[in-house]
C-alpha cells in the first residue's frame, strides 16, 4: 500500500519554515510566530493544535528531534529540526499554495448566502457594525506596516500584511457600498417576492 503524501496546512508550512531558520522547541516556534507577526495569518492561539501539528510532521519524517533539554526554569523541552524531506515538502507546499487558489469556505460568504433570514434594515445594521470592525482592523494593519517600514525592514518581510491590508480595504469598500444601497432602498426584498420565486410542490406520486 502506497503511503499517503503529508497533508499540508498553513500552520504546518509555518513550522517547517521557522525550522529552516534554526532548530526550535514548540514554545520557541509559538514565540517566533508572534514576534514575527505571523499570528495574523496562522492560528497559534491553541497550543494543542501546534503540538498536534508538530507530532504529525515528526511522524511524517518532515522534522526530527534534535535534542531534549531541561533546566531549572523550564520543564523538559524537545528541540526539533527540519529534515531533508521537510525542506523539499515545504517548497512543494509553498509553490502549491501560491500558485493554485484553493476552494475555501469562510464564514462571511456563507452568512451572506442566508441574508433572507433577516430584514433589509437588520442586514444594514449588522453590516454597518462589520464595517466599523473592518475600519479598525485596517487602521491596525496600516500602523503595523508603517512600524515595520520605520524599522528599515525589507518589503518581503511585511508582504503578508500588505496583502491583508489590500483585502481588508476592498472588503470594507464593498460592505460600505452594500450598506448604502440598503439604506437607500436600492437593495430590498419581501416575503411575497421570495414566495413568487419559490418552486411549487411537485406532482403527487400515485
Amino acid at each position: 500500500m502506497t503511503p499517503s503524501a503529508p497533508r499540508s496546512s498553513p500552520l504546518a508550512l509555518t513550522v517547517l519554515a521557522l525550522l529552516h531558520y534554526k532548530p526550535l522547541h514548540p514554545y520557541g516556534i509559538q514565540r517566533l510566530v508572534k514576534d514575527w507577526g505571523k499570528e495574523q495569518v496562522v492560528n497559534v492561539r491553541q497550543r494543542a493544535s501546534l503540538y498536534r501539528t508538530i507530532e504529525r510532521l515528526d511522524g511524517d519524517g518532515l522534522i526530527a528531534v534534535r535534542e531534549t533539554g531541561r533546566d531549572q526554569q523550564y520543564p523538559e523541552r524537545t528541540v526539533y529540526e527540519v529534515t531533508g524531506a521537510g525542506r523539499e515538502t515545504a517548497r512543494t507546499w509553498l509553490e502549491e499554495m501560491l500558485s493554485a487558489p484553493k476552494q475555501e469556505f469562510p464564514e462571511f460568504p456563507a452568512a451572506l448566502s442566508n441574508l433572507l433570514l433577516l430584514t433589509a434594515q437588520e442586514v444594514a445594521d449588522v453590516l454597518a457594525r462589520r464595517a466599523d470592525a473592518l475600519a479598525e482592523k485596517l487602521d491596525g494593519l496600516e500602523a503595523a506596516m508603517a512600524a515595520e517600514a520605520d524599522q528599515g525592514l525589507p518589503r518581503i518581510t511585511r508582504i503578508e500584511t500588505e496583502y491583508l491590508r489590500a483585502v481588508t480595504a476592498a472588503e470594507l469598500e464593498w460592505v460600505r457600498a452594500v450598506v448604502e444601497d440598503l439604506r437607500a432602498d436600492r437593495l430590498s426584498w419581501s416575503k411575497e417576492q421570495l414566495d413568487a420565486l419559490a418552486p411549487g410542490p411537485g406532482p403527487v406520486q400515485q
